[in-house]
């Protein structure tokens, strides 16, 4: 399976007016292989810090992505200033869980019958370079990723660009 680095799913069935439409530049790697070794699944980049708006979209592009239900969102609390307890999702409500014993740069989906994904969390404001960067990374190499890989990414300067040829006169 070829990894994209944001993606693109299908329009979903308009079968219900209460189903959130997919983003179609929702901010998500997934690693194509879900490696139970790996610290992390992938990673996600939320526009903001409303959970409320951000979590439709992530929850319909996972079970669309994966082929999976998504019955509950576990997040740090203090991570998003306010969590609602449920989610509308395709013909259900997602249980929303927060606790302060997660790593708040981490999400976790759980499904019924097969092992939860973790989702780095990269911060809604980071630069443009440094998001796409750690998304990048969580497709190459999700067994190696950890949260302390975020901060590293967003906080150091972009790299030079090499091969621009400079014109002065």
């Amino acid at each position: 399976m070829m990894p994209a680095l944001l993606f693109h799913p299908p329009p979903l069935s308009p079968a219900s007016s209460s189903i959130p439409r997919v983003n179609s530049t929702l901010r998500l790697s997934l690693h194509p292989v879900l490696d139970r070794r790996a610290v992390v699944d992938g990673a996600w980049w939320p526009y903001s810090h409303d959970a409320a708006a951000e979590l439709p979209n992530l929850i319909a592009a996972v079970d669309q992505r994966l082929g999976r239900t998504t019955l509950r969102v576990s997040v740090h609390r203090d991570a998003w200033p306010r969590i609602p307890r449920h989610i509308p999702a395709r013909g259900r409500q997602v249980r929303i869980g927060w606790f302060h014993s997660t790593d708040p740069r981490l999400i976790t989906l759980s499904f019924a019958a097969e092992e939860p994904i973790v989702l780095l969390i990269i911060p809604a404001d980071a630069p443009a370079g440094a998001g796409e960067a750690v998304l990048r990374r969580a497709l190459q190499d999700a067994a190696g990723l950890t949260p302390d890989d975020i901060h590293t990414l967003v906080s150091e300067p972009p790299a030079p660009r090499t091969g621009a040829a400079s014109t002065g006169g």
